[in-house]
């Protein structure tokens, strides 16, 4: 009996340390980047350190580039997807709609990006982090640009972040002095609200 729990033993600690750690693939502009920070302080990595100190284990690649449009994320996607991935999180669309882009051609390079994630890696779970525009861009336009990412989602089977900055968009505090991109604080709340999400998919 005792060498039967300890053989029990020795296999869950073979398999604990030979189970690879699942691969979070972050692709995004500069909210992703943590522009004005140490990438260390930024949300994907923030998200990184959170999980790995429990017993779920995971590898980030942090793929923000700023002023990233989803033309610019399309046209980059094949390169960044060499490594494989079990999660990936889409976190584009912001700079298309601060210029005004046409929305439809917004709508289809995500799509785009979203099709040759799924050619790449069939298996992999996406998460796809919804966005707003500042309400002077026109109430129509605001409307149909917060639609892209559910209509989206729903339609790829992708988990919804309704909005990536939640309880930190338009929080004096919780933001630079642009009042655009999240601070420290802020980027810890991002962290804490997509960590939640993530961790139901691992």
């Amino acid at each position: 009996m005792v060498g039967k729990r300890i053989l029990l033993i020795v296999v869950l600690t073979f398999f604990q340390f030979t189970t690879p750690p699942k691969v979070i693939l972050f692709f995004g502009d500069s909210l992703t980047a943590g522009y004005g920070l140490d990438p260390e302080m930024a949300f994907p990595s923030l998200i990184e350190k959170e999980l790995n100190r429990t017993s779920i284990k995971v590898k980030i690649t942090n793929a923000g580039l700023s002023g990233e449009t989803s033309a610019g994320g399309l046209a980059r996607i094949d390169w960044v997807l060499k490594q494989p991935t079990d999660i990936f999180v889409l976190e584009l669309g912001a700079n298309d709609g601060l210029r005004g882009l046409p929305l439809h051609q917004t709508r289809a390079n995500l799509q785009g990006i979203i099709d040759k994630v799924k050619a790449k890696y069939p298996k992999v779970k996406i998460v796809l982090t919804g966005m707003m525009v500042p309400p002077n861009m026109g109430k129509q336009y605001a409307a149909e640009f917060k639609n892209i990412f559910p209509e989206l989602a729903k339609k790829n089977n992708a988990t919804l972040m309704p909005f990536l900055l939640d309880q930190v968009g338009g929080i004096e505090k919780l933001n630079q002095a642009d009042g655009i991109h999240p601070n420290a604080e802020g980027h810890k709340i991002v962290a804490k609200n997509l960590g939640a999400i993530l961790v139901k998919l691992i």
